[in-house]
């Protein structure tokens, strides 16, 4: 799952960023309300962690502004405000959820899962999609009888084409989804992820979208006879 963290204290954030992606995410940061603005009209993120207080432009603002341009990616806010009022606004402006600091990093790791598995079948441990489940919590993929841990590149990939099945993910999409600001990934990786992912999950359960990308295909998924 691609985060971007928008928090203008630096030594949480880089607490953060630690712990995120320990949970196979990748997470692009940001400390500037404006920026965060910017990338949100520009990209693609699957959630948005976003501070109040911040300089340039104050969270409320940004939460208000991209849901007025039809921006759906959930947002947990994370601040120091604790009034009732406060809360309220920001929940009543658009935001999917409302944490207040201080606040134990397992209870907003849990809040994240509750948004991930929206938009797909779910189960309390992770994701389902056929005889596939993955874990976000451990990142380990069962299928049939048999339980994998992936490298975080190929969790990665599935992770996001089960979270969007039978929907085409362009290269670009995976990609950043891989890398998000950090560049310099070879030109074929993205196709030797998939090219072993495959071997795992069934060489037609991930189909080719020639020119555009990859799919996951949910019968296939579900019969499981040419893994």
């Amino acid at each position: 799952m691609r985060i971007l963290l928008v928090e203008d204290d630096h030594l949480l954030a880089h607490t953060m960023l630690d712990m995120l992606r320990e949970d196979q995410n990748t997470v692009d940061w940001l400390d500037d309300g404006q920026q965060a603005l910017n990338a949100l009209g520009d990209e693609h993120f699957d959630l948005v962690i976003l501070d109040l207080t911040l300089p340039r432009v104050d969270g409320l603002d940004i939460v208000r502004r991209v849901r007025q341009q039809g921006v759906q990616t959930p947002i947990i806010i994370l601040t120091a405000r604790t009034e009732l009022d406060e809360k309220l606004q920001g929940l009543d402006s658009g935001a999917d959820d409302y944490l207040t600091k201080p606040f134990a990093m397992a209870e907003l790791k849990a809040r994240i899962r509750a948004i991930t598995r929206r938009g797909a079948s779910a189960n309390v441990s992770g994701l389902s999609v056929g005889r596939l489940t993955l874990s976000p919590d451990s990142g380990h993929l069962s299928i049939d009888n048999e339980t994998l841990t992936l490298p975080r590149s190929e969790f990665q990939i599935l992770h996001y084409l089960m979270r969007h099945p039978d929907q085409v993910a362009t290269r670009r999409r995976l990609e950043e989804q891989l890398y998000g600001w950090e560049h310099g990934a070879e030109s074929n990786a993205l196709e030797v992820h998939v090219h072993h992912l495959r071997r795992r999950i069934g060489k037609s359960t991930i189909r080719t979208v020639r020119g555009v990308g990859y799919l996951l295909d949910s019968q296939a998924a579900a019969a499981g006879d040419d893994a």
